[in-house]
């Protein structure tokens, strides 16, 4: 960074700065991961003569297995646009209130998920549940391999539970639909033609204050030859949701793209394309008994509501780990 002319060329120099973030990411782990196991030699060394000093070799072996499997998960995010941040929405399926309530359970576990870990969270779109829980919302999860992390959610999730809505307490199944895509840079090529676009506002709906009920400072986007439509109403000035509506819009027609050319090339190799975000991956039971279980994995566990407060790290790794398996 430090040679003459490095910052000439700002989208490339910004490019060789986050390579080297990534190359810092890999090394410095395994750096210290190497440090640890020195030092975990030396201990089991001493412990030959002083048999009281094994309990500390043990302790360094378990940090050591728990530094390996996180280095481990790190590696498998290798993906093109993996290391990108992620374009996460949610919507219910047929049930009505029931899964307009499981679509806000699921928007407040993924909060909690990324809150965890340190993740940048956006909504540039909500649409509450007529009743309850939302009808619609749109997130912008932003952070390092947020999307190589969260493309494991994508797909339809199901809850059965006793409805809270239903009077005569029976039990319910419902579904919602969860897809994410990848925030791409600005410097990844989408050609959007200005003409082909239909800009629509009209005033925000929900909670907002004078100003948003006051004003039509909510964007709709249509991009004509495709249909992809997209809002965004909870920024306060029509400039921002404009472009937060355009932020998206870019995504989502980089993952058509993406997703036209894998299946062009899955149709000359003779192989099946993967509809991922149409498979059912995950079921959130809460009665008779509390399981949430992934259904391409087979990892299940039986604290339900600490899955839904956000513990996600055992299912996202272990699809990660199945998705290397599968190649």
């Amino acid at each position: 960074m430090s040679v003459p002319g490095f910052w000439d060329d700002p989208s490339g120099a910004q490019h060789e700065v986050q390579r080297l973030k990534w190359l810092k990411s890999v090394l410095e782990p395994l750096s210290s991961l190497s440090r640890e196991l020195a030092d975990a030699q030396e201990l089991l060394q001493l412990g030959t003569d002083d048999p009281s000093m094994l309990a500390g070799v043990a302790g360094e072996v378990q940090k050591l297995l728990s530094g390996v499997e996180a280095l481990e998960v790190e590696s498998l995010l290798s993906g093109d646009y993996d290391r990108d941040g992620a374009v996460l929405s949610i919507h219910p399926g047929a049930g009505g209130t029931e899964s307009c309530d499981f679509a806000g359970m699921l928007l407040r576990m993924y909060s909690r998920w990324a809150e965890s870990v340190g993740y940048g969270w956006e909504v540039v779109d909500f649409q509450p549940g007529d009743e309850a829980g939302v009808k619609s919302v749109t997130v912008i999860v932003g952070g390092d391999c947020a999307y190589g992390r969260l493309k494991c959610e994508r797909g339809v999730h199901r809850l059965v539970r006793i409805s809270p809505f239903d009077s005569a307490s029976r039990r319910h199944t419902s579904f919602v639909s969860v897809d994410v895509i990848p925030d791409v840079e600005a410097d990844v090529e989408v050609d959007i033609d200005p003409k082909d676009l239909r800009v629509d506002t009209f005033r925000a709906g929900g909670k907002g204050g004078q100003h948003v009920n006051k004003t039509s400072s909510a964007v709709r986007i249509t991009h004509v030859p495709t249909g992809i439509v997209v809002q965004c109403q909870n920024e306060r000035s029509q400039l921002q949701n404009r472009n937060s509506a355009m932020r998206v819009l870019r995504a989502r027609l980089h993952e058509r793209q993406m997703r036209e050319r894998q299946a062009e090339m899955a149709k000359e190799t003779g192989q099946k394309s993967e509809i991922a975000w149409g498979s059912q991956i995950r079921s959130y039971v809460l009665h008779p008994y509390q399981m949430v279980k992934d259904h391409r994995t087979g990892v299940e566990v039986g604290n339900a509501q600490g899955v839904l407060d956000g513990n996600l790290d055992r299912f996202i790794d272990a699809c990660l780990r199945e998705k290397k398996w599968q190649g």
